[in-house]
This record gives C-alpha cells, structure tokens and sequence, in this order.
C-alpha cells in the first residue's frame, strides 16, 4: 500500500502575493496578469465577476477598483517561503510542488498529532500564523490529495476513485505542476465527447484510453481511477550525481545568488546526461557561514531542464534572503549543494532537432503507445545495451516506459567479449548454415580453436556464398562450473561475396548466424 499525502494548498496564491508585495488591504479586489488575460484573481475579484482568461480591459470594466499587476514567478516563490518554513517547522520532510503547493507524508503528521484531522488543523493554524489561507487534502496518491485539497477534504484510505467519480473533468487538468501542457486540450475533449466527470473518464477501459488518446492519457486516467501514477524505480540512483559549491566571499545579494544557481545547475544537468538520466525531484540545500541551513526538495510532473533547475535554486535562495522568513540568515551563503532525489530515463526530456520533439518521433511514440494498450505491456519493448560476451547477451529488452535497466553490467570486464564492430543486425534464432571447405566437406573447430579445414564457401538455404575471409575462430567457454548452464562454443566473422559479412557460432559441430553487418 502507497504512503498517504498531505497537501496544503494556499487558494489564488500570485494574487495572495502579489497583495502582500504592494500591501494592500485584504478587501481590496486583485487581478494578475500574463499576456494581457488574467492568470489568477482574489475572491473579492470573483465575487465582481473577474474570472481567468479575462482581458485586462474586460476585468477592469467589470471591476473599477480592481488593482492589476503582472505575473512574477519569483515574487510568488519569495513570499511562499514563510509558509514553507512554518510548515516545515511544524512537519518535516516537506516537497514544493509550486509556490502556493505543497506534499509532505501524512503517515509522520498523523502519528505525531493523533490523527489526519488533527494534522490538518494543525497546519490550517500554521499557514495562517505565517499570514496565508490554506485548504488540506489528504489521499492515497499524490494527485488525489491535490484535488482533494482544493476541496478540503480527508479521502479515507482506498476511496479515491470514489471520491473522485463525481468531480467534473476539467479538474484533471487543473494542477499545472502535476499535469502534461497539453492535459487542459485532452480534457476539453473528453467533455466533447460526453465525459462530464472524472468518474466517467474513470470507466474506460485502459486499453480503450491507449488505443485512442496517447501517453498522457493513460497517466490521467490512472489518476482519474486513484491507482498508483509512477511505479517504484528499479534503478538506484547513479552515483556521484550531486553538485556542490563553496563560496568564498560569501554571497549576500540575490542576483550573486541567481548566477551561481545557474552555473550550479548546468554542471548538475551535464552530470545527469552523461549518466542518461533525467530528474523529477531535486534537493537544493543552502547554508551560510554562521552554520544556519535551509533545505527544501522540489517536485515537478515533466523532468526538469537546466532553466527550471536554475529557477528554482534563485526563487529558494531568494526567498531566504530577501523573504519575511524568520529568523533571517545572519551570514552570506557559503555552500550551495543540489542533489537528485528521483530520476527518469534521458528519454523522457529527449529533445528533437530544433529543440522540441520531432512530429515523426511523437507519431512513432503515440502509435507504439496504442499497440502496447491493445497488446499488452510486454508487447512493445526497446534495447538497452547490457553485459556479455556475445551480441544477444549485450542486448536487455525491456516495455516500453519501464526503467532501462539491464540485466548486466556492460561498463564490468567481460574476458573474451567479441571485438568491436558489433553486428548491425542480431538474430536470436540462430537461422543454421553450413560452413564448408572447397570439397564441400563440413568445416568444423577443433578444442584448441582452430578449423578443421579452409572456409571456402557458406550454405544457407538454398544460397551459396564464397568465402573471401574471416577472423577467428573465438573459443566460448562459459560457466564450465554449472553442467546445467555451461556453453562451449565458437565464433567466426566471415566475408562473403557481395560485400556480405556475417557472424557465425558454432555449438556442438553445428553452425548458426547470430548476426549480420551491414
């Protein structure tokens, strides 16, 4: 069973700050804008008839009195920085999923106050000591406790789906931070076609959403059915991923701050390619010369970019240098460390030519998707290169979106591994041939290694081929302690005519190919 979340959502929270940066009064009506439309409103502006999407005119019309300001992400991040340490104060282990959102585990919160209710109430208290409305949610899954927190509520153990069946279904788009850009256009076509609630959604079949809808689909309709959204990774984490930094002289102001952030995150990103990974959640921490600390782990639903690494590094350390947190540092920051706390294949945030994913890669994706739902998870699978000696050994086949982990070690010493080039084309069968000397008499490898007699031709069905040349042969000798496992065996790369190469392996006087270069 999934350990339950806690989430603490702080209603309209960039109008909320926005408020507090120009300190005006809590009654007076407050609108922010992004490309001229409205992003987010008070409730005294609701209540005018200020609603998101707005133009700034049409808002204003409707509301004289209404103070109108421009989308700041950092000043969002800076103000929300109280709320954090207060919570955090209150329940460790706290995880930003946006300013104005938070998880933490509600099994600890639970325990220590006797109870979800009494945790929820708990940390209601908190957030407005810290001068902010919040609502709590509590689930089984992350995404259900995000929904319920919008309204306020403790779903019981196992009673997602239900709680979730009647709420409409634009709500599975309503959470940027836990949802694909483009689940806002999936769910407005789902109300088109007659899906009104999340319930609705929820009684597909799951192989239905795949064949019809695509990849983020089925992750919706996983959230829409409360089952679990990310299984466990199979993979540790790679080593040596963090980046650290010392400061000497110390860094006091934000835009000093903002710069070694960025640099930080570049090294981190370069780390995390050459390991072929790809982040989810990030641990920045930060502490100054007087021993003070602060750390916070960022959430995100799509693997971060250097560019959102670098934002979330400057809106922590500016909230903790210029926020209302108390107490403030009493020294420059000294250390500044970022440190990967879950990781994803690269593949999730591969980039296409001119940066974005390619029109024919995401075709191929979404049709390898639909195939998968209607065959199965085992029936779509891709190659990871793993450890071995021989080319089907180096190759581990695992389903489409599951972690790429090989059955092997490749980067381990493998004594007796077949010399490089690899064949281009690898045949597990091992389609048989007959490999024979110009009498037409089959050549065979003695135990020493060494061919009975001269390749001079290769039979393979109903073709013939001269041999022009080959290499090898290469003895095989594997797990000769285990009777029920030990393989003795051969191999040979020979050059036919027609430029064709081939590889060969012999087992027990019989010859089969078990690739071909091209």
């Amino acid at each position: 069973m999934n350990a339950r979340v806690l989430a603490v959502w702080c209603p309209d929270w960039p109008a909320v700050a926005a408020a507090v940066a120009a300190d005006l009064p809590a009654t007076r009506p407050v609108a922010v804008l992004h490309a001229n439309r409205v992003v987010a409103c008070s409730t005294q502006a609701r209540a005018a008839g200020v609603r998101r999407g707005l133009r700034r005119r049409e808002a204003q019309a409707r509301c004289p009195e209404l103070y109108v300001t421009q989308s700041d992400p950092e000043r969002d991040a800076r103000l929300f920085e109280s709320v954090v340490t207060a919570v955090d104060e209150a329940v460790p282990g706290v995880e930003i999923l946006r300013p104005g959102l938070l998880v933490l585990a509600a099994r600890g919160a639970s325990r220590y106050f006797g109870s979800e209710e009494a945790a929820a109430e708990r940390l209601v208290d908190v957030v407005a000591a810290a001068g902010a409305e919040c609502q709590i949610g509590a689930a089984d899954e992350l995404s259900t406790a995000v929904i319920a927190a919008r309204h306020g509520e403790l779903v019981p153990a196992g009673e997602g789906a239900r709680f979730l069946a009647p709420i409409p279904i634009a709500e599975i788009a309503a959470e940027p931070s836990l949802a694909a850009p483009d689940r806002g256009d999936l769910a407005d076509l789902l109300r088109r076609l007659g899906l009104r609630t999340i319930g609705d959604f929820a009684a597909l079949s799951a192989v239905d959403v795949a064949s019809r809808f695509g990849a983020d689909a089925i992750l919706a309709h996983r959230v829409a059915r409360a089952e679990p959204e990310r299984p466990p990774s199979a993979q540790a984490l790679p080593p040596d991923l963090e980046v650290e930094q010392q400061f000497d002289p110390p860094i006091e102001r934000v835009d000093a701050a903002a710069f070694a952030g960025r640099g930080s995150a570049e090294q981190l990103h370069a780390k995390l390619s050459d390991a072929g990974v790809a982040c989810t959640r990030l641990q920045v921490s930060s502490s100054t010369g007087n021993g003070e600390q602060l750390t916070r782990v960022w959430r995100c639903a799509e693997p971060l970019t250097p560019e959102g690494t670098a934002d979330r590094v400057r809106w922590q350390l500016d909230g903790w240098l210029t926020g209302r947190r108390e107490p403030q540092p009493t020294a420059g920051i000294t250390v500044l460390r970022l440190e990967p706390v879950e990781v994803v294949a690269a593949g999730a945030l591969q980039l296409g030519l001119w940066g974005g994913v390619g029109e024919e890669d995401e075709r191929a994706r979404r049709a390898l998707t639909r195939v998968q739902g209607l065959l199965g998870g085992d029936a779509v699978r891709v190659g990871v290169l793993s450890g071995g000696r021989g080319p089907i050994e180096r190759i581990t086949l695992v389903p489409l979106g599951d972690e790429l982990v090989p059955t092997a070690d490749p980067a381990a010493p493998w004594p007796g591994r077949l010399p490089e080039p690899a064949p281009s084309t690898v045949l597990p069968n091992l389609p048989v041939v007959s490999l024979e000397d110009g009498t037409g008499v089959a050549v065979d490898v003695t135990e020493r290694g060494e061919f009975t007699a001269v390749p001079a031709r290769l039979r393979w069905g109903s073709r013939v081929w001269g041999v022009q040349g080959w290499a090898g042969p290469w003895p095989v000798d594997e797990r000769w302690w285990d009777t029920a496992a030990a393989r003795h065996a051969a191999r040979v790369q020979v050059l036919l005519a027609e430029s064709r190469a081939l590889l060969l392996i012999c087992m027990g006087g019989r010859w089969g190919v078990e690739g071909i270069y091209e």
